[in-house]
């Protein structure tokens, strides 16, 4: 089989680029929720932007060049995960977004599935794109149950 064919070997997820309309706002939402960076910016009224990063890592690009809020009944972005290490790790960035006025799709820690040990907050940004803040162990501990044990909780919120 030729190198051309074959799908990349060292795959991985880079940066995620969302559409914003209001930049500063959202800069502020994502560096306070993820204690992101702002590593490069683009001031040009015609073309703002905001680069922004952890640790030497990019993992955010804020781009304003939208209107409106976030459509969920278009194609597109479903939503973004945020993977924590540890249930109190989700629980502090649930208590982080109720102060910042941000809406839950469910109440509290949820669990993916019914019965399953991972799960997390499922919540809006400024712009109405969905995001999750989710671990992947200890969530059956919270005695939590599924919004609808039918289908994954991270696919219809």
């Amino acid at each position: 089989m030729s190198t051309a064919t074959r799908a990349p070997s060292t795959l991985q997820t880079g940066h995620v680029g969302l559409n914003v309309t209001d930049l500063a706002r959202s800069v502020a939402f994502y560096q306070r929720l993820l204690g992101l960076e702002v590593t490069a910016e683009g001031t040009d009224p015609d073309r703002r932007f905001a680069l922004l990063g952890r640790d030497g890592t990019l993992v955010l690009t804020l781009w304003q060049q939208s209107s409106g809020t976030f459509a969920t009944g278009t194609p597109g972005l479903h939503h973004l995960s945020f993977q924590v290490a540890t249930v109190e790790e989700v629980r502090a960035a649930e208590a982080l977004l109720t102060g910042l006025g941000a809406e839950f799709a469910y109440e509290g820690v949820v669990p993916h599935s019914e019965g399953g040990t991972s799960g997390g907050i499922f919540f809006t940004d400024p712009d109405g794109i969905r995001l999750e803040v989710f671990t992947l162990a200890g969530v059956e501990a919270t005695g939590a149950t599924a919004p609808d044990p039918a289908a994954p909780t991270c696919g219809f919120f």
